[in-house]
């Protein structure tokens, strides 16, 4: 199906619109309000009974499924107090990564990248918005990485209920990058055939389509780590308020996270680099072997073609073509020098 596009030229600027795909009739929302002690879980949130995070003693944490839902997506975050061009970069999956401050929030977009079973990648758009007590996410498709984290929570497993929503963040992200863990192993597991090219067999063509497939797929996800490693790297730099001192450290590990994963793309392209290198020389090497071979035959050729052109001419008064073994003696003077080319050609190696 063909992206839909946010075309900025519209007449009514409150209309906002959904860019992605539809990909589930089902819009769902699952709200978790926690503190160390306690947790209330409602997986069948709806959007009329939104009244805002007013608890302070609460942590809470709101999870859409399916946004094409434009109508309750917009009236969750004006009840929340998001501005309006957050909500249409909230709707629109086309863009990338991004992240921005502002008084009472902070809202950061990323890609989740899936490998598929068609050797492409499925790409989803997930959206946060982090409060001083709440944390929203927004994910584009009816998909699930964060169960691990629902059962932390559910279960007071680790630190996670005690921390404050930053720290939720950290979870939520880090479980993202794991995604880019199995796609860029996905794609390392596909390129062992490519490495395997016999220097003694002619490399076929569609060799080269499949190594720009798989860089064209690199270059997608380190296009979309980059944002992410940029955003860990301000936090690292700048203060927030809306995140902890304490919690800084976690979000150096995203750094650390994403250059690893950059590591390991780039190592992934100089291998697909080699292999490119690698069929152009075999390529070269087989076309010299052929060239050589025609020159030594054209060589061979040159001489007798000159004898037979003397031999082939109109003359009356050529005394070889009077003699009873004139013709005989002609081939064997073709024969001893072919035969006196070829060795000389073999001895210098030249076959």
């Amino acid at each position: 199906m063909g992206k839909n596009k946010l075309t900025r030229k519209k007449s009514n600027p409150q209309n906002l619109i959904f860019t992605g795909n539809k990909y589930s009739n089902d819009f769902k929302m699952q709200l978790f309000s926690y503190n160390q002690n306690e947790l209330i879980e409602n997986s069948d949130f709806i959007e009329t009974d939104f009244n805002g995070f007013t608890d302070t003693t609460k942590k809470y944490w709101l999870n859409t499924h399916a946004i094409h839902d434009v109508k309750q997506i917009n009236s969750i975050c004006k009840k929340t107090g998001i501005h309006d061009l957050v909500i249409q970069d909230i709707l629109d999956v086309n863009q990338r990564p991004k992240f921005q401050q502002y008084e009472d929030y902070l809202f950061f977009t990323v890609k989740s990248l899936l490998p598929d079973d068609d050797l492409k990648i499925k790409v989803e758009q997930l959206s946060f918005i982090l409060g001083k007590n709440f944390l929203i996410s927004f994910q584009e498709k009816k998909a699930d990485h964060f169960e691990h984290i629902r059962h932390r929570l559910r279960e007071n497993i680790g630190i996670s209920r005690e921390r404050t929503s930053d720290f939720l963040l950290f979870l939520l992200l880090e479980s993202i990058l794991d995604n880019y863990f199995k796609t860029i192993d996905s794609i390392e597991e596909k390129i062992e055939n490519i490495a395997l090219i016999d220097i003694n067999e002619d490399p076929s063509p569609e060799i080269l389509n499949t190594i720009e497939f798989y860089k064209r797929q690199l270059h997608i996800i380190k296009k979309t780590i980059i944002p992410i490693r940029d955003f860990s790297i301000k936090i690292e730099r700048e203060p927030f308020s809306l995140i902890q001192e304490k919690h800084i450290k976690y979000f150096f590990e995203i750094k650390d996270i994403c250059l690893t994963l950059l590591d390991n793309c780039d190592k992934i392209e100089t291998r697909l680099e080699s292999n490119i290198n690698l069929f152009f020389s075999i390529q070269g090497h087989r076309m010299n072997q052929v060239m050589k071979t025609l020159t030594v035959v054209s060589t061979i050729f040159i001489p007798l073609t000159f004898l037979a052109g003397i031999y082939g001419m109109n003359f009356t008064n050529i005394p070889e073509l009077t003699w009873k073994w004139g013709y005989a003696a002609f081939w064997v003077l073709i024969l001893i020098i072919f035969c006196l080319m070829l060795l000389y050609f073999k001895r210098k190696k030249w076959f």
